[in-house]
C-alpha cells in the first residue's frame, strides 16, 4: 500500500472541517457538494473488501429517492446484497477520519479485517442521472485506482442492475451475463415465457403507464422496451427530459402524499406505476370512475405474489415453505388476508430492509415487501435446485407449474429490490391470472391508519421489543396503549424511536379514519407525558 501516494491523492478530494457522516442501510447521504472526499474513500474501501473477499465489488453513486441536489454511495457485496455490518463501521470510520490520520485508518481495516494486500482487486462502478453523480463517480475510480485496483465503469444504470452485474461477476456468469443486454435477456425472456403471450396480440396486449420519477429507470425502461414489446406496452412519464429528479413525482410522492404525481396523464381504471429515482422501488395506483386516487403499495405488492407463488406450490406438490416478511408498518388487513385467506405464514421484523431481507433467507421462499414498495422474493438454492429439476422432470400440469416457479426466480433480483423485476412479475401475473387492478385492489380493504411524530428530549429513553411492536421502557407507556387500542375496534398501535433524530414515531390503525386519527392523537398524547415529550403538547382528537 503505498501511503505516500494515498496521502498525496486524498489532499485533492480534502474532508470538509467538523462534517461527520453515517453509513446505513442506504449507504451514505447528503448534499452531492460535501461528498467528494467521501466518494474517494469509498474507492479506496471498495479495493480492501475485495481482496478481502477475492471477489468483485460494486459501488452505487446514488442518493435513491432523495432531492436531486442530494448524492450519495452505497457499496455492493459479493452476492449483490448489501454490506456487511462490520464493514459499514469500517466505511464510517474511514469517511469521517482526517486528512492526517487516513494512512493510519486505513491500516486498522486490513489489519481488523485481515485483507491480504498482495490480492488483486475488482470493482465495479454505476451511478444515476443526478448532475453530480458523473463527477463523483470518478472521485471513487481515483480511491480504486491509487490502491492499483482494477475497475468496470458501468455508467448510467440502475441501483439493481449494479446489484445484478456483481452477482454476474461473482458467479462466472451463472445468474447471467455481466451487461446491460444480458439483464434485459434474462428478465425479458423469463416475462415473455411466464405471461406466454410471446406470439399473442389483439385483447391480450396490455399497456402500462409509468412514472419514472424523472430519474434513470426511464432510461434504462426505454433501452428495454424492445425486449418485452410482445407482453407489454408501456408509456412513460416523467422521464428526464423536464422537471427535476423525484420532484412531485417518484414512488417515495405518491406513497406519502397518497396521490398522482405530477405530469401523468390519468383516465379512469388505468393502471399506472411509480418507480423511485434510482429504480429500486415501485408502486401502482388508478383513478375509480369517479376519479378517486387508489394507491397499491407493498402490502399488496407482497400479498399478490405470494398468493400466486403458494398456488403454483400447491400445484407442484413439493413441501417448500413459502413466508411473508413484513415490519410492524404493514396494514393488518394484508396481514389477515395473507394468514387466514391464502394461508401464508407471516412473520414480523424490525423496521429496515437489511432485517427483513435476513429473515426471508430462513425459507425456501421468502418474500419481503415494504410499504413502500421496496422488496423481492428469495430462493433457497436447495428451492431453486428443486424447482429447476421438477420443470425438467415432470409430467403436465406439474412440470407447467414448475416452469412457471423457474420464471418467476429468473425475474426476481434476488440481491435487491428491483422496480423493472418487480413490474414485470405483477404484470405476468395480472395477465396469467385475468385480474384489473380493481380486482387486485379489491382482494382486501386497507383498515385506515395514521402515522405521527412526538418530539421528545431524548428518543433513547424508549426501547422496544417483539419487532418494535411492544414499549419495554419507560415502564407504563405500554400499559397506556393496551389501554387506549381497548377502546376501538380492529385496532392496533406502537410507537418507536426514530433512528436518527429525537422523535417518537405513532402509528395506529382502528376501523375508521375518524378512530384511527382519534387513535394516534391519545397515544401521542401518552408518549409526550410519559416518554418526555417537549414543544406543543399533542390534543386529544384530530
Amino acid at each position: 500500500m503505498d501511503l505516500d501516494a494515498i496521502t498525496e491523492y486524498s489532499a485533492l478530494h480534502a474532508k470538509p472541517n467538523g462534517l461527520v457522516l453515517q453509513y446505513g442501510t442506504a449507504g451514505f447521504r447528503t448534499k452531492a457538494e460535501h461528498l467528494d472526499h467521501v466518494m474517494f474513500r469509498m474507492g479506496l474501501l471498495a479495493v480492501l473488501r475485495s481482496k478481502q473477499t477475492k471477489s468483485t465489488i460494486g459501488v452505487m453513486v446514488t442518493a435513491s429517492h432523495n432531492p436531486e441536489e442530494d448524492n450519495g454511495v452505497k457499496l455492493v457485496d459479493p452476492l449483490g446484497e448489501m454490506l456487511a455490518p462490520s464493514w459499514e463501521e469500517h466505511a464510517t470510520c474511514l469517511a469521517n477520519a482526517e486528512e492526517q490520520d487516513m494512512p493510519r485508518v486505513l491500516m486498522d481495516i486490513s489489519v481488523k479485517a485481515a485483507v491480504n494486500l498482495q490480492q488483486d482487486a475488482f470493482v465495479v462502478i454505476g451511478r444515476d442521472t443526478r448532475p453530480s453523480s458523473e463527477k463523483l463517480s470518478q472521485s471513487v475510480i481515483d480511491g480504486v485506482t491509487v490502491l492499483e485496483g482494477q475497475f468496470h465503469d458501468y455508467g448510467l444504470v440502475t441501483t439493481p442492475q449494479l446489484h445484478y452485474m456483481v452477482c454476474c461477476r461473482n458467479t462466472s456468469g451463472r445468474y447471467g451475463k455481466a451487461t446491460i443486454e444480458g439483464y434485459y435477456e434474462k428478465l425479458s425472456r423469463a416475462f415473455l415465457e411466464l405471461t406466454n403471450q410471446a406470439f399473442c396480440s389483439g385483447d391480450d396486449y396490455r399497456s402500462l403507464k409509468v412514472d419514472c420519477a424523472n430519474g434513470i429507470g426511464a432510461l434504462k425502461l426505454r433501452e428495454m422496451e424492445p425486449y418485452i414489446s410482445q407482453g407489454l406496452s408501456v408509456q412513460l412519464f416523467n422521464d428526464g427530459t423536464k422537471g427535476k429528479l423525484n420532484h412531485l413525482c417518484g414512488a417515495d410522492f405518491v406513497k406519502s402524499h397518497q396521490k398522482p404525481p405530477e405530469g401523468m396523464e390519468m383516465k379512469a381504471n388505468e393502471r399506472c406505476c411509480s418507480f423511485d429515482g434510482d429504480a429500486d422501488r415501485i408502486v401502482y395506483y388508478y383513478l375509480d370512475v369517479d376519479g378517486h386516487f387508489h394507491l397499491i403499495d407493498g402490502d399488496k405488492i407482497a400479498t399478490l405474489i405470494s398468493s400466486f407463488l403458494k398456488e403454483l406450490l400447491l400445484e407442484i406438490g413439493e413441501s417448500l415453505n413459502i413466508g411473508v416478511v413484513q415490519t410492524a408498518y404493514a396494514n393488518g388487513s394484508s396481514t389477515r388476508y395473507l394468514e387466514e385467506v391464502m394461508k401464508v405464514p407471516v412473520y414480523c421484523t424490525k423496521t429496515g430492509v437489511k432485517h427483513l431481507h435476513h429473515k426471508a433467507q430462513e425459507f425456501d421462499i421468502g418474500v419481503y415487501f415494504e410499504a413502500n414498495g421496496h422488496g423481492t422474493v428469495l430462493f433457497s438454492k436447495a428451492a431453486e435446485t428443486k424447482i429447476k429439476q421438477l420443470a425438467k422432470e415432470s409430467e403436465d400440469k406439474k412440470k407447467e407449474a414448475a416452469k412457471m416457479l423457474e420464471n418467476v426466480i429468473d425475474l426476481f433480483n434476488q440481491a435487491a429490490g428491483d422496480a423493472i423485476s418487480d413490474m414485470l412479475v405483477i404484470e405476468a401475473i395480472l395477465t396469467r391470472k385475468g385480474l384489473t387492478v380493481q380486482q387486485w385492489d379489491a382482494l382486501y380493504t386497507d383498515l385506515p391508519n395514521r402515522q405521527l411524530k412526538v418530539k421528545v428530549a431524548d428518543r433513547q429513553v424508549i426501547s422496544t421489543t417483539g419487532a418494535e411492536r411492544q414499549v419495554v421502557t419507560p415502564l407504563g407507556l405500554q400499559e397506556a396503549i393496551n389501554d387506549l387500542v381497548k377502546t376501538y375496534k380492529l385496532s392496533r398501535a406502537f410507537v418507536r424511536p426514530s433512528g436518527t433524530e429525537d422523535i417518537v414515531r405513532v402509528y395506529a390503525e382502528a376501523d375508521s379514519q375518524e378512530n384511527a386519527d382519534s387513535l394516534a392523537r391519545a397515544v401521542s398524547l401518552a408518549v409526550f407525558q410519559l416518554a418526555g415529550g417537549v414543544g406543543e403538547m399533542p390534543q386529544p382528537g384530530f
